[in-house]
């Protein structure tokens, strides 16, 4: 294992704080900045690189990005190789065919070696309605979270999204990161530092907690404000760390 905190500083990802963004933005360019910085990056995409926005980087470092086409068990296995060979791969495309179409060769060539293999899907959830019901993974945190060394995290905002690929390239091993294709609101504060198995507590609730990750920790702080607005006293914490869980949080 390796590094579990961002040590980046904070000023270095204020602009991403209190924009409405679309997380898979954020991944777009953090990718361009940490690539610049580290030899070592490398983008894998199954042909989806306008949607997935890693054509950043394949504008900027054409010899580290790699389009696999619709070939994303290839994408796997190459990412897979090139980790192993000291590599840090990024991986990337829409979130149903990540997990879905290479869920054996995440299982049996990634998490199996303990590869350094970052997936980074996007249009996770039902939120992606324009693209149809085939393309609404509602299933893909579940597939990811019950593979043996695999590390999962669902961002809240564009702020913790830019902290959580950091994180993901200071860290060694599989990450499975789930982004999303709309924008969502601001919710973290400013002084938030995200850090791997870790929650955030906004509020604690004498009556009721709400748990959430993703664009629903947004739509669970409304949730709280009406069910305080109603006297009962409620209160949100954010699990971005699916796996590893807070557990200590939790309890």
């Amino acid at each position: 294992m390796g590094k579990i905190e961002c040590t980046c500083a904070l000023n270095e990802l204020s602009e991403f704080h209190s924009k409405e963004m679309a997380t898979r933005d954020v991944y777009g360019i953090k990718l361009v900045e940490l690539g610049k910085k580290n030899l070592d990056i490398v983008v894998l995409d199954a042909d989806l690189s306008c949607s997935t926005k890693t054509d950043k980087f394949a504008k900027n470092f054409p010899d580290r990005f790699f389009n696999m086409g619709i070939s994303e068990q290839d994408m796997i296995g190459v990412a897979a190789g090139l980790a192993l060979t000291g590599k840090i791969p990024f991986a990337s495309t829409f979130a149903i065919f990540a997990t879905g179409r290479a869920w054996e060769q995440i299982r049996q060539t990634v998490c199996y070696s303990n590869a350094n293999v970052k997936i980074v899907a996007t249009h996770g959830g039902i939120t992606v309605g324009e693209d149809g019901a085939t393309h609404q993974a509602v299933e893909d945190v579940a597939l990811m979270r019950v593979i043996p060394n695999m590390t999962v995290i669902v961002p809240a905002d564009a702020y913790e999204t830019a902290q959580v690929i950091v994180s993901a390239t200071e860290y060694y091993g599989p990450v499975y990161i789930r982004l999303g294709r709309a924008k969502v609101p601001s919710v973290m504060p400013e002084d938030y530092k995200f850090q791997i198995g870790k929650a955030h507590i906004f509020k604690l609730g004498k009556d009721v907690n709400i748990i959430a990750n993703g664009l629903m920790v947004a739509e669970a702080l409304k949730a709280s404000e009406i069910l305080n607005e109603e006297g009962i006293d409620s209160g949100v914490a954010n699990f971005s760390s699916v796996k590893p869980i807070d557990t200590e949080a939790l309890l």
